[in-house]
């Protein structure tokens, strides 16, 4: 519990202080341009050493309604969402009074002065702001000083918090990086918010930051900017995509890094084709038809869109077609909360299409698994010559963690079995959808290879071994029971579970996905109280046989999920019925991300019950 050489909590002027473990929620106008001042404010706090999160709660619409801004600073390196705020800064006059009514005794507001916050609660320790008047100090073009006014606030609690100067303004050159203009506003905004609060606000609450060096070589990205980078060392060579929140980043981004790094500067020849399609069925249907003829091609989308995908991923999964698919979760059914998280899309995307059809689902739980899982689902795609899903959500994807550096891929790309000429002319036959090696995977040829064997066409209907079209049972037989072996064959390839157990532990805990770091801080919440847990964190389906060993190992294993219906558990259960009485469900589904005190609560309640 200690920062350096000093608690976290200590005594000065008899009061406690709170040293590097609060919440700053900062509440705007959606539009208004505080996304940029707040993650100045993130950034100079995580250039002090200082573990950070940052968390966007946004209205769906464009412009206009209210937005807030979560940053939790903790010297643990506890990253999950955080209910408790003790920080807030009101700048929406639309819910000010119940945002401040909304906090904790002892807590603070940083307010416009105009408000009168003040005069709703009167154990909140206010700081009132005249923002309009440092505004007109700070420019004096009318239209900047409403985007100014967000960067005082930043000042104003940089001040408050004892968050160096320097770091402000070195994060405010790296948001406007090459924006001379910009930087010099941006910076003396900054500065008159500082000096303000310096003369006219006296400090009388408890919350600072101090340095530490937990955050020396790590780095901080979003979930859809390092999925994006994977897919770039992976090697992507087809981009089809439609626009949808929250997923339209990662194909945004993605464009950006080709553009700069996949254009031979001196032919001005691009390595990479990016279609951004009229709906997502056409989406898939693009990449699909790409993977067939060797690309290594992609989509992304999210809930809605993957309903849209649905025969096409079956026509993959018939055919045989690589291509990964990224669904970025958001809250459903139908259009449901675009701006919310959610885990709601494991069945859909599992079973996605009608018939038999199983597909192998990767479930990153951090931006350094979606950076991993999108170099690792091209393999996986060619080796198994299917779709490969990667389910991330809003909360991954969108929204600021702390990761360490990710690896520059080492290995050599892995294609699968695709027959060359010379292979074709070294042997006495090829048949398509023959299975030739006891994995239930066959071999396939690449359109525009230069041999009679190669040319073949492909299609979703009945087909025997030779890609002929049959519909005779036992063909239909062969190529579905060899499907499942092929699937049952990708637990071998798939990302294995991360098992984590200790002495004593009362009870398993199975989670995936954005809930593990809820999961982390739940763990050691319990053992605060005495229980002892293990841990088992899936990270793809199929379910491996870790899962079966690991349930089994406990009188009762609780199945931690950010939907209502208990999904994951289903799975499981579907799976291993045996072991179906051993399990109980804690399920989150309110749209915001999973907190570890709900986890613990939960799992308190359900063992009192015990």
């Amino acid at each position: 519990m200690k920062t350096l050489a000093r608690d976290s909590k200590e005594k000065t002027d008899d009061k406690q202080l709170v040293i590097n473990n609060f919440s700053i929620n900062v509440a705007t106008v959606n539009g208004s341009g505080s996304q940029s001042s707040n993650t100045v404010l993130l950034r100079s706090i995580f250039q002090m050493g200082i573990p950070v999160s940052g968390k966007n709660l946004f209205p769906s619409n464009i412009m206009g309604l209210p937005t807030w801004f979560t940053i939790r600073v903790n010297k643990d390196g506890y990253i999950a969402r955080k209910k408790e705020i003790d920080i807030l800064v009101a700048m929406n006059p639309q819910t000010a009074i119940e945002d401040v009514k909304s906090m904790r005794p002892g807590t603070v507001c940083v307010s416009p002065v105009e408000l009168g916050l003040d005069k709703i609660r009167d154990d909140v320790q206010h700081y009132l702001v005249p923002f309009g008047e440092l505004s007109n100090k700070a420019t004096d073009n009318v239209k900047l000083r409403k985007l100014l006014t967000n960067i005082i606030y930043v000042g104003v609690v940089a001040e408050l918090l004892d968050i160096d100067q320097a770091e402000i303004d070195y994060a405010i050159e790296r948001q406007f990086e090459g924006k001379a203009k910009a930087i010099d506003l941006n910076k003396g905004a900054a500065k008159i918010g500082r000096d303000w609060a310096k003369e006219n606000l006296k400090k009388n609450d408890p919350y600072r930051v101090e340095r530490m060096d937990k955050t020396k070589g790590k780095i901080i990205i979003d979930g859809n900017g390092a999925a994006a980078l994977g897919c770039m060392f992976a090697g992507v060579t087809v981009v089809t995509w439609y626009p949808i929140t929250p997923s339209s980043s990662l194909c945004e981004q993605l464009i950006e890094y080709l553009e700069k790094y996949r254009v031979d500067k001196s032919t001005g020849k691009k390595s990479y084709a990016v279609v951004q399609a009229e709906d997502e069925l056409s989406a898939i249907g693009m990449a699909l038809g790409a993977g067939w003829a060797g690309a290594r091609s992609m989509t992304s989308t999210s809930g809605p869109g993957i309903s849209l995908m649905s025969e096409f991923a079956g026509f993959g999964y018939f055919t045989e077609i690589p291509t990964v698919i990224f669904d970025i979760q958001r809250v459903g059914p139908s259009t449901g909360l675009p701006t919310r998280t959610s885990q709601g899309d494991l069945l859909s995307t599992y079973f996605l299409s009608h018939g038999d059809t199983k597909h192998v689902v990767l479930l990153p739980a951090s931006v350094g698994e979606c950076y991993d899982f999108a170099v690792r689902a091209f393999d996986l795609a060619e080796r198994l010559q299917t779709p490969i899903f990667v389910l991330s959500d809003l909360d991954i994807g969108m929204n600021m963690w702390m990761s360490d550096p990710f690896e520059y891929p080492s290995k050599p790309f892995d294609r699968g079995k695709v027959l060359s000429a010379a292979d074709l002319d070294k042997l006495n036959g090829f048949a398509r959808y023959k299975d030739v090696d006891g994995d239930g995977i066959p071999y396939r040829t690449l359109p525009g290879t230069k041999h009679d064997k190669a040319a073949y066409f492909t299609r979703g209907s009945g087909h025997n071994a030779n890609a002929q079209y049959s519909e005779r049972p036992e063909d239909y037989l062969y190529i579905m029971d060899r499907l499942k072996q092929k699937f049952d064959h990708a637990k071998q390839l798939v990302p294995k579970c991360e098992i984590d157990t200790v002495s004593g532990a009362a009870f398993g805990i199975i989670a995936f996905g954005s809930s593990h770091w809820a999961i982390l801080e739940s763990r050691d919440q319990l053992k605060e109280q005495d229980i002892k847990t293990d841990y088992c964190r899936i990270r793809a389906l199929p379910l491996v046989e870790d899962i079966r060993k690991f349930i089994e190992t406990h009188d009762r294993t609780y199945v931690v999920e950010q939907n209502r219906d208990a999904q994951m558990l289903d799975i499981i259960r579907l799976e291993l019925p045996d072991l179906a009485t051993k399990m109980r469900s804690i399920r989150h589904y309110d749209g915001l991300p999973i907190d570890a005190q709900f986890v613990t609560d939960n799992i308190l309640e359900q063992e009192r019950k015990s």
